[in-house]
């Protein structure tokens, strides 16, 4: 059964760029240890919450946007056993700091329905 490994981010404006240019370099890393799909979106339309929201939910700043990624993977075993892979990879190491705070990204996998 597909598996999604789901992540959002808060990501400054002013690394936009930056995370553009990882989010490529991702993506062979992932390929390359049995991932089917990466996919990266930049928030356009990410409105504030009363409750509860993708804003709220990573404390985004007013210098920052909501970046909503997913990878799809064959099933979960790959999924565990790539995403090991593709942390543990010396690529991951060539790729230096990520272009975002890390201790807010929320994350989390799902099994396709």
């Amino acid at each position: 059964m597909p598996y999604v490994n789901g992540m959002v981010v808060a990501v400054p404006n002013a690394n936009k760029e930056a995370y553009i240019r990882m989010a490529r370099a991702m993506v062979p890393l992932f390929e390359k240890h049995g991932a089917l799909e990466v996919v990266d979106c930049w928030g356009v339309d990410v409105p504030p919450g009363k409750v509860t929201s993708f804003p709220m939910a990573v404390q985004c700043k007013e210098d920052e946007t909501v970046v909503f990624s997913w990878i799809t993977w064959p099933d979960k075993a790959t999924a565990d056993s790539g995403m090991e892979a593709a942390m543990s990879d010396p690529a991951m190491g060539e790729m230096g700091d990520f272009p975002f705070d890390g201790a807010r990204m929320i994350f989390g996998g799902f099994e396709r329905i």
